[in-house]
């Protein structure tokens, strides 16, 4: 790993968190994402289980967590299961984890091979009422590959069909939504990096730099300061090509007069940042950039005004649609007409706004948290309006991200530049 070692305590606690929602006289059964091939021998790059992650910072394959606070031996409560290092397989792959440095990670005392588990997990499951296994619920999954935690699921209720199985994501749904200070400390530096990295582009963006230049001084900018690299693909979207949400293509040139759409964000042990700036490529805004930009702000600033522990994500994103179609009469995008017959399931503003406001950020960049129920103090949410006008080429969308606590919002990116005037300010520099 390329970050700092982190606290330990972090996991310890998440465990805890857990242990205390399980039923009594229950098990449970966490499994680490596959290595998937690519063509050839090749694998793609690995990336761990999200929700191992949270229980024990351990990222390495083929890796077990088992939960047991039951079992009547103390020893094998909680036991971290790793592959066993092998020589050979080191020489071609690089190093794997000895026990006392999983310890050091995960905070867990009892590690055991992978090679040896058969001879200790059968008896568990014998002493043990029902079962708890993992499955990846995010309501926007994409799952047509049958991975390793529906496969071993179905090979648990076929080998043990008289126990009561326990979805451990109901669980994990609700605690991994709520962040700790500890967590927060981890996506600070996330952030940190982030931001370390807009202020080189306010200085490095020009008429004539191509999208993907722009691309690469963010991947050396996140890699120098020990990032594992981008929290999720990032978005540089020049002129109109920033009105495509996830433009991914990356390989335009940026052009006088010209705005430009950065959506990018650093990942720091396995915790990520989430920021969208949009700049003026010439490094200031026209008269109507400016209008719209400002406009978009303001969004940004109401949005931050209403987020708070109570209100539902729908009412929330009610209220903003609400907000929007105000703004967009005032600059010129609707008319009294639209607004008024507007249909109610396709209202005038989505026109020029046709995304949602916020999600949760935390391990995953769209991450663990419920869309229907009260927010609650813990979360943490984006909130990233945008204004996007086909006629004018034009999309500007602007993201923060927030910590809700009972005291209100924490803006985790306050010292980011985003008014009109720091930005021009920046790139005059």
């Amino acid at each position: 790993m390329k970050y700092l070692p982190l606290n330990p305590e972090i996991f310890n606690n998440n465990r805890s968190r857990f242990i205390e929602k399980m039923e009594k006289n229950s098990i449970a059964i966490f499994n680490s994402n596959d290595e998937l091939p690519t063509n050839a021998d090749q694998v793609y790059k690995f990336k761990q289980n999200s929700d191992i992650i949270w229980l024990t910072g351990i990222d390495q394959e083929d890796t077990m967590l088992i939960l047991f606070p039951d079992n009547p031996d103390p020893k094998f409560r909680e036991v971290l299961v790793l592959v066993r290092p092998n020589e050979i397989k080191e020489k071609w792959d690089g190093h794997r984890l000895r026990k006392t440095e999983a310890q050091a990670i995960s905070g867990i005392q009892t590690i055991i091979w992978l090679d040896t588990l058969e001879g200790y997990l059968q008896p568990w499951i014998h002493w043990s009422d029902s079962i708890y296994l993992n499955t990846n619920e995010n309501d926007r999954k994409s799952n047509l590959i049958q991975v390793r935690d529906y496969r071993y699921a179905l090979m648990m209720k076929e080998r043990f069909p008289l126990h009561q199985y326990k979805r451990s994501a109901k669980i994990l749904k609700e605690l991994r939504s709520i962040k700790t200070s500890q967590e927060i400390e981890v996506m600070q530096k996330a952030i940190d990096i982030t931001d370390n990295t807009f202020r080189r582009l306010l200085k490095f963006v020009k008429p004539g730099v191509m999208e993907y230049e722009i691309e690469a001084e963010i991947y050396h900018s996140f890699l120098s300061q020990r990032a594992t690299g981008p929290a999720y693909g990032s978005i540089i979207a020049s002129g109109d090509r920033a009105r495509t949400l996830h433009y991914v293509e990356n390989n335009k040139e940026c052009k006088e007069g010209e705005l430009l759409l950065m959506d990018f964000g650093a990942e720091y042990g396995n915790y990520c940042a989430d920021l969208t700036r949009t700049i003026p490529v010439s490094g200031k805004f026209t008269r109507r950039q400016k209008t719209v930009y400002n406009a978009c702000l303001h969004l940004h600033h109401y949005a931050v005004g209403i987020l708070k522990p109570g209100i539902s994500i729908i009412d929330y994103t009610h209220k903003i649609g609400d907000e929007a179609t105000i703004v967009f009469q005032k600059i010129g995008l609707l008319r009294k007409s639209e607004i008024k017959n507007e249909d109610p399931e396709n209202r005038a503003f989505a026109k020029y706004l046709y995304h949602g406001i916020s999600h949760h950020l935390g391990i995953d960049v769209h991450d663990l948290g419920t869309r229907t129920t009260p927010i609650k103090a813990g979360m943490v949410f984006t909130i990233e309006p945008g204004i996007y006008i086909e006629e004018e080429q034009m999309g500007i969308r602007i993201e923060n991200n927030f910590w809700v606590t009972k005291n209100g919002n924490k803006d985790l990116m306050k010292n980011i530049p985003i008014t009109v005037e720091e930005i021009e300010s920046f790139m005059k520099k």
